[in-house]
């Protein structure tokens, strides 16, 4: 199996702002080439693109190419697991969006401290168990953001998973908050396969500060920010899979050409890449990877990404008025930053751990003071 995976997490979409009016014409394409290269893996989850990322999978994938074809990875919503009931009513409705028999890949989405004790609680291992059993589960992990003491209790305990779904990209390597690198380090001393999520930091490593992208286009003009955050990951041992979340053809062709293939980053590359990451640090804003899951239970409803997003323009760039642009456009009929109720139920959710309530206070001084 090559390394890229097909992530149905950040797909096209035809209205902004509106997650679920997926591009389904620009979907089936970009489905296209993939498979035609050689790429089979697809990657999906219960609230993605307001559970609507499932169905996309179904008439982009499943309804078109024969199912011993491609290989079909879902998860369980941990988060919305009140009880052991919950389990066969939402594995049925996700077989039923996606449109199988079966999964070839299935994780527990997002184990944390709490999900990985309701997991426990109700049984949610002894239920992937059955699945595994009866043949609806061909593989089992989990997808991981938290701490690496957390990591190697969940593994010593559960030796039956099979791969670890982790955060790993080179900004976040010695990062003391994501801590990649010991998460890595854990999964491999447990002998644990890896497929990697957010190698490019939900687009951070692609749109580089201008000088930390002047260091990789010195060295190789031809090469893509993209391809050296890929590489990164895909030359690190024990890694099965790098998952990218492509939003346009633009962005699929671009990983093909380097990933039918990847070649390993040499030392000289190693060290521009160590130079990219002080630059991004200086220059550092939100580090959010939009994956939305901030939004889920707000009250508010308020587009925390999205406002993060501006901020992030305005750091960036200094450039108020792009910036100011994108917040009243983004702000337009939705709850304002200063409209967040500081209940924190976003920052539970957070696989970076940002204090969300802080930094909306910070949005909201910067955008709505002037």
């Amino acid at each position: 199996m090559k390394k890229l995976g097909f992530g149905f997490m950040r797909l096209p979409i035809l209205k902004e702002g509106d997650f679920t009016s997926i591009d389904m014409a620009q979907v089936c394409e970009m489905t296209d080439i993939f498979m035609s290269n050689g790429f089979c893996y697809f990657d999906t989850a219960y609230p993605y693109h307001g559970e609507k990322s499932e169905e996309a999978i179904r008439e982009a994938l499943v309804k078109r190419y024969p199912r011993d074809s491609f290989l079909l990875a879902d998860k369980m919503p941990t988060i919305r697991v009140t009880g052991p009931q919950d389990y066969p009513v939402l594995f049925e409705t996700q077989l039923q969006r996606c449109g199988v028999d079966y999964f070839d890949y299935y994780l527990f989405h997002n184990i944390w401290k709490k999900s990985y004790a309701d997991t426990e609680k109700f049984g949610g291992f002894d239920f992937i168990a059955q699945k595994m059993k009866e043949g609806r589960i061909k593989h089992f992990g989990f997808s991981f953001h938290d701490e690496p003491e957390l990591l190697d209790k969940v593994l010593t305990a559960h030796p039956e998973v099979e791969f670890v779904q982790l955060q790993l990209n080179y900004l976040d390597w010695k990062s003391p908050s994501v801590r990649s690198e010991e998460c890595y380090n854990v999964a491999r001393r447990h002998g644990k396969e890896i497929i990697v999520m957010e190698p490019n930091k939900g687009g951070s490593l692609i749109a580089l500060p201008k000088e930390a992208e002047k260091l990789i286009k010195d060295y190789a003009p031809d090469s893509s920010p993209a391809s050296w955050a890929m590489r990164f990951c895909a030359s690190l041992e024990g890694v099965k899979l790098v998952l990218s979340g492509m939003s346009n053809i633009s962005q699929l062709k671009d990983n093909i050409s380097f990933m039918s293939d990847p070649v390993p980053l040499n030392a000289e590359e190693k060290k521009i890449i160590e130079g990219v990451r002080d630059i991004i640090e200086k220059n550092s804003a939100i580090g959010c990877t939009k994956c939305r899951y901030c939004t889920e239970d707000c009250p508010m409803d308020i587009p925390i990404p999205e406002y993060f997003s501006a901020f992030n323009t305005y750091r960036l760039t200094h450039n108020m008025g792009n910036a100011g642009m994108y917040y009243r456009r983004y702000a337009n009929g939705r709850a304002l930053a200063s409209q967040c109720l500081k209940c924190g139920k976003c920052e539970a959710h957070c696989p970076q751990h940002l204090e969300i309530r802080r930094l909306l206070g910070e949005c909201a001084e910067l955008f709505e003071s002037k």
